[in-house]
């Protein structure tokens, strides 16, 4: 097996490891805080591409190739957070249009999935540069929904530190693999470098976002040390 091959399987990997964490940290998380802890666009144009791309590589009969099994995982892990969805975002919806939550949800799903053919039905059949293109132009798209929802929720239900790092990582390495190593596309380098940034951002907010919550509930938790311990005082 070649060098070149072997950083190939080795990128792909890091990728497949790395989302698989996010997708796990957020099940997790939004578990924990009862909330769902991905973007609607962004879990759709990822469930829509995950589901394509490994019928595709299925049809293709690309058994042995890692990143058919990837996108498996992947897509059962967003299935999870689909439901994680549906069970917990009516709450984010305003008191007028929770009526219509199931509806809208169910239109930007398959919306997202519209979105994703296009690509897929642009390119000749099994061509590579389908799922390239989509990829690259939904991660930017997931990169900069994310920040936004931290920033519009104003605290960090369902997120977390290691979910953040394994993002930037998990995208950065198909970056590498697809803009350097098997080829030179300025694209793929230039949307990885979009993704970068913002996930750079998004990562810097939620840890000081983060640290300032934990200092927040110290201080929560010393103030009611602080009454109890001077209500006993009063009784004695």
């Amino acid at each position: 097996m070649g060098e070149k091959v072997l950083v190939e399987l080795f990128l792909t990997l890091l990728s497949g490891v790395c989302w698989s964490i996010v997708y796990i940290e957020l099940i997790r998380q939004g578990l924990k805080d009862k909330t769902y802890a991905m973007p609607l666009f962004a879990l759709g144009l990822n469930f829509a591409w995950e589901v394509i791309y490994f019928s595709d590589k299925l049809a293709l009969g690309a058994f042995g190739d890692a990143q058919t099994w990837v996108n498996l995982v992947w897509a059962t892990l967003d299935a999870v957070i689909v439901c994680i969805y549906f069970k917990y975002g009516r709450e984010y919806f305003p008191a007028k249009a929770q009526k219509y939550f199931v509806p809208f949800s169910t239109l930007a799903f398959a919306s997202c999935f519209v979105f994703q053919f296009a690509f897929y039905l642009h390119f000749p059949p099994g061509a590579a540069g389908a799922s390239g293109y989509s990829a690259f132009t939904q991660n930017v798209i997931m990169s900069v929904l994310f920040l936004t929802m931290l920033i519009s929720r104003g605290n960090t239900r369902g997120q977390t530190r290691l979910m953040a790092v394994s993002k930037w990582i998990g995208t950065l390495a198909p970056t590498i693999l697809f803009g350097v190593v098997t080829q030179f596309s300025i694209f793929i380098i230039l949307m990885g470098a979009l993704c970068s940034l913002f996930d750079i951002i998004y990562l810097i907010v939620l840890c000081k976002w983060k640290s300032s919550e934990r200092s927040e509930q110290n201080m929560a938790v010393r103030g009611v040390a602080s009454q109890n311990t001077l209500s006993s005082s009063l009784v004695v």
